[in-house]
């Protein structure tokens, strides 16, 4: 919500000063004024008395206008909010503008008018009738994008005029909104996956807590700890008492993976391959957040999203609503990497076993099918969506031997693997993940792809 700006219109000193306002007569004022000039000539030149008056009346009165609407002192106060301020694409957001006047006289005609950019509709004006002291005008328009990104709206523009038309003058308000418009997300049905793990349980792990939780690393005894407590082979070992750290619960790990290069996707527009994948890995880590999962949000070029602590995952210091905020805003103007390769993303994964991850791929040579099929190894269970840009495109599948080929790699290596149609309905996907996993169960390779936590 934009605090109010009192003075926007009320400044007689404003840039430009009188010469400025000149610059506003409009084609009525301006004709006036030419009219009354070459009458004013005329009668000169003619020695006509009479004429010379109504070239010096039609002269005068646009002056007049601009020196009256010059010296006007309106304090106007604008405010903005949206409603709401972070829409997902193709959904429909309402901006309020509310004109308070604040001083002791009451306002002629003004002309309001906020700038949007074009990609959210035309920029809506309004005509407000007579302000009086104190009074106050509300009025509210809707913008809508199929591009997600983040838009300025403002600065919020008064044009006033006098009544009879020869002048306006435009004054602005510096503050400015910002909507966000995030990626579509689909809701995913919750699907509990057989073969989890051991030590898992139903999604959540034991591991060592971070500080202010206890672990099993033993430390020193602290007056009042349980004696119950002490570990002795560590207090021979050290010489002092020491104490026993127990295991604490702590929410299961996903990271959601997008690749964002550029050369593996092709075409643009809100119906692409790349918003698809966009649109996905946001319902993705939506899902994974409500279901209880500490999350976070990867790129191709090694960017974990948003970063907090040092884990780099979301949801374990945050609510999930907070978390799942951030990252959809960053999702909002993601855009294409400069990149070639998946390396620096397998170099984030290589820290140690990072729970679920759920990639979501464009095309693959056969360079970055080796990285993805490495990246398998540092994952309790890994589920990749690839899609075909060229299938996207219209440009029909590519060769079929080394797409197959390499989608066969990365099942060898442990990927639950799905391929990814155009206009593919990504619910639908995700069930036909599941049933692949227990597919693969079932023939007895379930316990090298088990799913760290379970897939919910």
């Amino acid at each position: 919500m934009t605090a109010g700006e009192p003075g926007a219109v009320q400044d007689g000193s404003s840039k430009g000063g009188l010469r400025a306002s000149l610059g506003g007569l409009t084609t009525r004022g301006r004709s006036f004024l030419a009219a009354g000039v070459a009458a004013a000539v005329c009668a000169y030149v003619l020695g006509q008395a009479d004429l010379l008056r109504v070239g010096l009346l039609l002269a005068v009165l646009p002056l007049v206008c601009v020196t009256v609407l010059y010296r006007t002192r309106y304090r106007v106060t604008g405010t903005r909010w949206l409603s709401p301020s972070r829409v997902p694409a193709g959904s429909e957001a309402r901006v309020h503008l509310r004109m308070d006047n604040v001083s002791r006289l009451p306002t002629g005609l003004l002309m309001l008018q906020d700038r949007v950019p074009y990609v959210l509709g035309p920029r809506p004006r309004f005509v407000l009738d007579r302000v009086e002291a104190g009074g106050r005008r509300e009025v509210s328009y809707r913008v809508r994008s199929d591009l997600r990104g983040r838009y300025p709206l403002g600065p919020l523009q008064l044009r006033l005029s006098d009544p009879f038309g020869m002048c306006e003058l435009t004054r602005s308000f510096s503050a400015y909104d910002t909507l966000v418009v995030i990626p579509r997300t689909v809701p995913l049905p919750a699907l509990g996956l057989a073969g989890e793990a051991s030590g898992y349980g139903d999604g959540r792990q034991r591991s060592l807590a971070l500080a202010g939780e206890d672990d099993i690393i033993p430390r020193g005894y602290r007056h009042g700890d349980d004696l119950r407590r002490v570990h002795w082979r560590s207090t021979a070992r050290y010489g002092e008492l020491m104490v026993r750290r127990e295991e604490q619960p702590q929410r299961a790990r996903c990271t959601v993976l997008l690749d964002t290069r550029q050369i593996a996707y092709a075409g643009a527009g809100p119906d692409s391959a790349f918003e698809w994948a966009v649109s996905g890995a946001a319902s993705a880590l939506v899902h994974m957040l409500e279901r209880g999962f500490a999350v976070r949000l990867l790129t191709d070029d090694g960017n974990a999203v948003p970063g907090e602590g040092s884990d780099g995952f979301a949801g374990s210091t945050q609510e999930s609503a907070d978390s799942a905020g951030l990252m959809l805003d960053t999702l909002a103007v993601v855009d294409h990497s400069d990149g070639g390769g998946l390396s620096r993303a397998h170099d984030v994964l290589r820290g140690g076993n990072e729970g679920l991850l759920i990639a979501f791929f464009g095309d693959l040579d056969e360079e970055q099918t080796s990285v993805v099929t490495r990246m398998r190894q540092r994952t309790g269970a890994a589920v990749a969506f690839v899609l075909d840009s060229a299938r996207w495109t219209g440009g029909g599948a590519g060769p079929a031997g080394p797409a197959e080929e390499r989608l066969r790699q990365l099942r060898e290596a442990g990927w639950v693997v799905v391929p990814v149609p155009p206009g593919a309905d990504l619910p639908a996907l995700w069930q036909q993940a599941a049933r692949m996993r227990a597919d693969t169960q079932s023939a007895g390779s379930g316990g090298s792809t088990g799913f760290a936590g379970g897939w919910s």
